[in-house]
C-alpha cells in the first residue's frame, strides 16, 4: 500500500538475452535505499505497476515498473526461488530487483487478472495439482512470525489443519491473527510456497500462501 504522497520512481531496466524467443528484463534499483516489495512472486508486472518502495533518508518512493517492460516476476538468477528475496533489504544503485519475464509459464496459464495483476479464481504458479492459494482475509501488513527472532508461523512442505495460524495482520497498529480455514479449502493441506514477505503491505484477497 502506498502512502499518499509517496514519490515514484521508475526501475532501471537492462534487457537480458532471450532465451527460446522469450523476452527478459531484469529491473533494478534507482538508488541505494532500503526496498521494501509490495509484489508476490510470479505476479503479473505492467508498465506503470508497483514494484515495492524505496526509503531514501527517510522518505519513501513508489517503485514502478518502467515503459516498455510487462510480463512475470521471477528469479534473479541466484538458483533461489524469487519469493525468498520478497523481503525487506538494503540496496545498492543498480542492485537487481525483480526479474520479468513475458513467458505466461513463470505463473501457470494466463488467466484473466484483476486490478492488482493477481489471477482471478485460484490458479498461481507452482501452486501444486490442486492450484490453490490461501488468500489475505483484509489488507494489511504482513508478518510470518511473532518477532524477529522467532520461527515462522508456516514454512513451505508444512501441512496446515483447520485453525492453524498463518501470519499476522497489522491493521491501525492492532495486530490480528489470521488461521487456516473456509469453505473453499480443504481440511489439511500442505504449503508449497510462502507469497508474501515479512514487511510487506497486502491488500484483501491478495494470495499468501500456494497450497497444494
Amino acid at each position: 500500500m502506498s502512502r499518499l504522497h509517496d514519490r515514484t520512481l521508475e526501475l532501471l531496466v537492462e534487457d537480458q538475452p532471450p532465451d527460446r524467443g522469450v523476452r527478459r528484463w531484469l529491473l533494478q534499483s534507482p538508488a541505494p535505499g532500503w526496498f521494501h516489495p509490495t509484489i508476490a512472486a510470479m505476479a503479473w508486472c505492467q508498465p506503470g505497476a508497483e514494484i515495492g518502495a524505496l526509503e531514501i533518508l527517510g522518505r519513501r518512493h513508489r517503485l514502478v515498473t518502467p515503459p516498455g517492460v510487462a510480463g512475470f516476476s521471477g528469479d534473479v538468477g541466484s538458483g533461489e526461488p524469487f519469493a525468498s528475496r520478497l523481503s525487506a533489504h538494503a540496496v545498492a544503485y543498480r542492485d537487481p530487483i525483480v526479474l520479468v519475464s513475458s513467458d505466461p509459464g513463470l505463473a501457470g496459464h494466463a488467466a484473466p487478472r484483476g486490478p492488482r495483476g493477481v489471477p482471478t479464481g485460484s490458479t498461481i504458479a507452482d501452486a501444486g495439482a490442486t492450484g490453490l492459494v490461501f488468500r489475505a482475509p483484509t489488507s494489511g501488513r504482513f508478518y510470518g512470525r511473532s518477532a524477529p527472532d522467532k520461527p515462522p508461523f508456516v514454512a513451505e512442505g508444512a501441512e496446515l489443519t483447520h485453525g492453524a495460524t498463518i501470519c499476522l495482520l497489522e491493521v491501525m497498529k492492532t495486530f490480528h491473527r489470521v488461521t487456516y480455514g473456509g469453505a473453499d479449502l480443504p481440511a489439511t493441506a500442505r504449503v508449497i510456497r510462502v507469497l508474501v514477505a515479512d514487511g510487506a503491505d497486502v491488500n484483501a484477497g491478495d494470495p499468501l500462501l500456494a497450497l497444494g
